[in-house]
């Protein structure tokens, strides 16, 4: 994971097409994903809630993200009022449908990192998680974001 103080590009180009910012916000930690719309990931990380504002004013500056993408459950209301009265310029914020998305990122998770070793005999519902997965969750939100513009 990269530091929540300076976040840094999976991949070395930067995109010349907008991206998307997926935002899995929590109380303690919140999951942040940059996807262009071809679908390429750019960056995951999850980082401390306190941190979540000024990450996304870095992201800003990395990226050029043309709207956030972020679940319509738990603490959607609270920080979605929050981002639109502590970012200096405002992003356009679509909310979209969460359930099941962490049970759902759980899945991905071993997807993206298959378990080595002896992890591999472990049935994976029963594998505990090395890492929280609100990154992933980030994603899938930006998928289903993407999934909906499709179907319309």
């Amino acid at each position: 994971m990269f530091s929540p103080d300076s976040p840094k590009p999976e991949s070395s180009a930067s995109p010349k097409q907008p991206v998307i910012l997926g935002f899995d916000p929590g109380r303690q930690k919140c999951g942040f994903a940059v996807m262009a719309v071809d679908r390429k990931l750019h960056y995951h990380e999850v980082i401390a809630a306190e941190n979540a504002i000024a990450t996304i004013q870095e992201l800003r500056q990395i990226y050029p993200i043309s709207v956030l993408v972020m679940g319509d459950q738990t603490t959607a209301k609270t920080w979605k009022k929050r981002l639109n009265e502590e970012l200096p310029q405002p992003l356009r914020i679509i909310l979209v449908d969460e359930r099941y998305s962490t049970l759902e990122a759980r899945d991905r998770y071993w997807q993206m990192y298959p378990p080595q070793g002896l992890y591999k005999l472990i049935p994976q519902g029963m594998r505990p998680l090395p890492r929280p997965v609100d990154d992933i969750v980030a994603i899938l939100l930006i998928e289903r974001y993407l999934g909906r513009l499709v179907s319309c």
